[in-house]
């Protein structure tokens, strides 16, 4: 990608460096998961596509809600980042530009002004207002504060252990827990939180697939309208990550059998048919997967 001309994003909040809260644990029964089980636990949400901070709340009893943590809590204030080499720069620019883009086109396709998130790029482990959270879960999104949380040595995994290199493949990450951050602005991550909980375990991971599948697609959009800032490989680059975080990927990986009813980020063919159907049309219409027959 050439970002050289796009801004920087002020909405990077640096928490590296701070003690997060995973040295205390999350309460399990009458003890606690220490940091290192939420490694584990982190290491086995990864491995099978799965939301961490829902593997976690699973072992902990908190249901499909999350950690089971009482109220969910802001993360402690901190001071905007200072970016330190171009790495950060990179990650302040992907987010400038997805700033840029929704504030665009939430007028037209929301009806509504877009709400920025904050970026907190965090070292090791970190507060988050759904508690707890450390480097092996990789980037995720939190609803209870609305900030995306990064540890950027992620991206190193995404290219030597996922086989998914790319600038590009990087800012995809960034999109799609952005796209995360839309589906909580509009309601959808509520509706799905809400389904879940009614239904069964079967029914939550479809329903998990599908608020995955539409991120995806949502990153897609966002690619469409920034197709000047891409060069030749960039969207093979993108489907190539798309493909190496598939569930049917990580747990062949893993060694685990395929099983498609555990599956609660999609298969890697979906997850690059719905990137691509957001990069085709640009417009978040086309992203409902709610209503898809067929993902």
């Amino acid at each position: 990608m050439n970002l050289d001309d796009e801004n920087e994003s002020s909405n990077i909040v640096d928490q590296r460096g701070q003690r997060g809260g995973g040295r205390g644990g999350l309460p399990i029964g009458g003890g606690k998961l220490g940091i290192g089980g939420m490694i584990v636990v982190g290491v086995i949400a990864l491995l099978l596509g799965q939301n961490p901070l829902e593997l976690i709340g699973a072992v902990s009893g908190a249901g499909v809600g999350g950690p089971s943590v009482g109220q969910p809590q802001p993360a402690e204030p901190s001071q905007p980042a200072k970016l330190n080499g171009e790495h950060d720069r990179f990650i302040a620019r992907v987010l400038g530009s997805t700033e840029r883009t929704w504030t665009k086109l939430f007028p037209d396709q929301v009806g509504e002004a877009y709400p920025q998130p904050k970026l907190v790029l965090f070292a090791g482990d970190v507060n988050s207002g759904c508690g707890p959270a450390n480097s092996g879960m990789g980037p995720f999104y939190c609803p209870a504060d609305r900030n995306v949380y990064l540890d950027s040595s992620f991206f190193d995994d995404l290219s030597r252990r996922f086989g998914a290199p790319g600038d590009f493949a990087a800012a995809y990450v960034i999109a799609h827990e952005v796209g995360h951050h839309i589906q909580t602005v509009i309601g959808i991550s509520d509706q799905v939180q809400k389904a879940r909980q009614r239904g069964s375990e079967a029914a939550g991971n479809a329903l998990s697939v599908r608020q995955e599948l539409q991120a995806d697609c949502f990153a897609g959009v966002w690619a469409h309208h920034n197709k000047d800032l891409l060069e030749a490989g960039d969207i093979e680059e993108g489907l190539r990550a798309a493909q190496a975080i598939g569930d049917d990927t990580l747990q062949k990986q893993s060694g685990a059998r395929v099983n498609p009813e555990s599956f609660t980020h999609g298969s890697s063919e979906q997850r690059m048919r719905w990137l691509q159907a957001g990069l085709q049309s640009g417009q978040m219409k086309s992203c409902d997967t709610f209503a898809a027959r067929s993902l």
